[in-house]
């Protein structure tokens, strides 16, 4: 009676008949008979594992320990039962030395800062020579990177100056933008001052000219009364005056004068004038004649 084996779906059983290879099964129900046959079982998930911190000598010379996770997968469980005999730690010891050979390529700055590149590379190399075996590596994930004592404390001072070079650049830059508001400020105020000053010199000078010529109309105004009122008091003057010497006249012996045609004019524009101021209250009127 052989024994029955349970093959789940991502599994494989490799089957020996009296050592010699006759294939794989699964999934299913597999029956493998006692001292004639044998089977392997082949897990075809994807499998991991860690390696532990390893110490690497980088191309300066200096020593790093680094640790890091492993993934791959059976691709073929053929190769992986048949090509050989312990898969798991054959890729553990390919790795580790995979490992040292690329950090011996690299500077520990790069080191410390390549790891993409690292877990890339490692990669490669490693599926290069796992292919043969059936399992493809997936991908390499370094988890810490760990320099000599001396070599952190050097890098914790270089991260102290560092951020104390940023810390003054940015309160230098801070200081600058805020200089630059101030003047800018001051620049925009003083235009404003002076926009303002000569708004308001322009508007003093238009009152000082709109007063002059206001000043200007009200003396040109006055004169022009002065000149009217200057020409009626010459005639009336001249009026006074003729009557004064009609009156001395009368009052002399003489019974006979030679009056200029001058005066002559002069009497009948008085004459003129007397009749228009007395016409309102006298109905006749009178004139004398001489010769």
């Amino acid at each position: 009676m052989g024994v029955i084996n349970f093959i789940r779906d991502y599994e494989k059983l490799a089957k020996f008949q009296l050592g010699r290879y006759q294939g794989l099964r699964g999934p299913g129900v597999v029956f493998v008979i006692p001292f004639i046959q044998s089977a392997v079982r082949v897990d075809l998930r994807e499998i991991f594992f860690d390696v532990l911190p390893q110490t690497n000598i980088t191309k300066d010379n200096a020593n790093v320990d680094v640790d890091f996770v492993l993934y791959m997968r059976v691709m073929e469980p053929e190769k992986v039962v048949l090509e050989i005999q312990d898969v798991m730690g054959a890729t553990r010891q390919l790795a580790t030395t995979t490992l040292r050979a690329v950090i011996g390529e690299m500077d520990l700055d790069d080191v410390l800062s390549r790891r993409d590149y690292i877990n890339a590379t490692m990669q490669v190399k490693l599926d290069e020579v796992t292919n043969r075996w059936g399992v493809k590596v997936t991908a390499v994930e370094i988890r810490e990177i760990s320099p000599p004592p001396a070599i952190q404390e050097a890098m914790t001072r270089q991260m102290s100056a560092e951020r104390t070079r940023r810390a003054d650049i940015t309160e230098s830059e801070g200081q600058r933008d805020s200089a630059v508001n101030v003047a800018d400020g001051d620049k925009r105020s003083q235009i404003l001052r002076a926009e303002g000053d000569r708004e308001s010199a322009i508007l003093r000078a238009q009152g000082q000219r709109e007063s002059q010529i206001l000043e200007a109309e009200g003396f040109a105004t006055a004169m022009r009364n002065i000149n009217e009122a200057a020409e009626v008091a010459h005639a009336n003057t001249m009026g006074l005056q003729y009557l004064e010497m009609m009156k001395t006249l009368g009052a002399s012996a003489s019974t006979k004068w030679i009056i200029p045609m001058e005066l002559a004019s002069v009497a009948r524009s008085i004459g003129d004038r007397l009749s228009a101021m007395t016409a309102p209250s006298n109905g006749e009127g009178g004139h004398d004649e001489t010769t």
